[in-house]
């Protein structure tokens, strides 16, 4: 469904804070914005869980970050990550692939990596959404294609295109049409990286985007009728 007004786009939006340098204000701004927008999550980086009490509305998930902006983390410290993470009320995890071996070519290395990140998540009450960041703009067609079958075998429920953290830059319509076209219609795409506008936003939506993570969502919104 293609949103036609800002209330609908907000529902794909995960409103993002994941600036190393942010502050505990600047952190709680963001999820109080989140809450007045009633967008689908709010993103920020996991040592600021759990939150205080009150700050999130009910029916607004939380996510965070593992294994990020690198990937290049063991499995066991993802999965650690992850767990404690969803103790301290995280309910989507956004973990990064470990890019070395995407560029090696070891897909069951990759599966086994989400795998054990599912696993960690799998074993705490509650269901969680977990979302596996390729780092798209650093491989090639056929590398992000080959991830993405990897990743769904070991457990992802999204593939998501960047961290916006890599030189190789962030989301494209390109990755998220190819990603979709991958993964089909039962598996997520979280296009992030990068997503400034309104017309980026819905462009890639257009290219098969479930999900958008963004830090410019109030831009984003405004350029939408009410």
């Amino acid at each position: 469904m293609t949103p036609q007004t800002a209330a609908e786009l907000a529902k794909f939006i995960d409103h993002t804070l994941l600036a190393p340098e942010a502050t505990r204000d600047e952190v709680l701004s963001t999820c109080r914005d989140a809450v007045a927008w009633q967008v689908a999550a709010v993103c920020i980086s996991p040592s600021w869980l759990p939150l205080p009490l009150g700050v999130m509305d009910e029916g607004l998930r939380l996510c965070t970050v593992v294994g990020f902006p690198s990937g290049a983390h063991t499995s066991a410290m993802k999965a650690a990550e992850a767990a404690e993470a969803v103790r301290n009320g995280a309910d989507e995890i956004d973990v990064v692939v470990n890019l070395g071996l995407v560029r090696a070519g070891d897909w069951k290395g990759v599966e086994a990596g989400v795998q054990a990140v599912r696993n960690a998540i799998d074993e705490m009450a509650g269901e969680r959404v977990l979302k596996v960041i390729c780092e798209s703009a650093a491989l090639s067609d056929n590398e992000l294609r080959n991830t993405c079958r990897a990743v769904v075998a070991g457990g992802a429920d999204f593939v998501k295109t960047s961290t916006g953290f890599h030189k190789a830059g962030g989301a494209t319509e390109r990755a998220v049409a190819i990603m979709r076209e991958t993964v089909g219609d039962s598996v997520g795409v979280k296009a992030s990286g990068g997503i400034r506008t309104t017309a980026a936003a819905l462009a890639m939506i257009a290219a098969g985007a479930t999900r958008i993570g963004a830090s410019a969502t109030r831009e984003i919104l405004a350029g939408m009728t009410a």
